[in-house]
């Protein structure tokens, strides 16, 4: 996958998933090797994203960036008191 560096073309990067949610990060929290992305899609409404340190380094993730949670399960359960 190529990214940004220097003067480069950002190239486009095409994926499977077709559960993409706009939104912007507005909190990261680092664990050991873990960080928790919180993104909020709309207001009132978000998703965290569990994800290495080391992602949130190569995104360079910092808050208020616009990004996408991406989204690709085999499985949903329902669940209900």
């Amino acid at each position: 996958m190529a990214g940004r560096r220097g003067d480069q073309k950002e190239d486009s990067v095409k994926i499977s998933a077709r559960n993409l949610l706009k939104g912007r990060v507005v909190d990261v929290k680092r664990g050991a090797t873990t960080a928790h992305v919180k993104i909020e899609i709309s207001p009132g409404v978000g998703v965290t994203a569990s994800i290495t340190n080391e992602a949130v380094d190569e995104l360079r993730l910092t808050v208020g960036d616009q990004v996408y949670a991406v989204i690709k399960a085999s499985d949903v359960m329902v669940g209900k008191d």
